[in-house]
């Protein structure tokens, strides 16, 4: 079966939010849609406060993306384990997503403001 991969710009201004705390702000997200899946929306590493992030031993192999490295989120309130991911080398088709972040929706709210 072959899945699609549409990485697209979106309007607007998103707001990142985690535990309460803005972690990030931008107008410049993508949003991805991987097949059915529900789209995704990336955020540039430049509009995220990256001094809460904390690199974990986490990796994973996605075939249409490529290999993701994930982040803890340390906030005053609370530390969101591999809350984020970035393909860093994404695979060709998904080289928009380089240089971003995604958010688990369960513990990291990206919302248009």
């Amino acid at each position: 079966m072959t899945v699609t991969l549409e990485i697209r710009p979106v309007s607007g201004r998103y707001i990142v939010r985690a535990s309460g705390t803005i972690i990030g702000e931008t107008e410049r997200a993508v949003e991805l849609v991987e097949g059915a899946r529900p789209p995704v929306i990336y955020v540039p590493r430049e509009d995220v406060a990256m001094a809460l992030l904390d690199p974990t031993d986490r990796h994973s192999t996605c075939p249409h993306k490529g290999e993701a490295r994930y982040y803890s989120i340390v906030t005053p309130e609370a530390r969101l384990e591999n809350a984020v991911w970035s393909y860093e080398s994404p695979v060709a088709g998904a080289e928009a997503i380089a240089g971003h972040l995604a958010f688990y929706p369960d513990k990291v709210r990206v919302e248009p403001r």
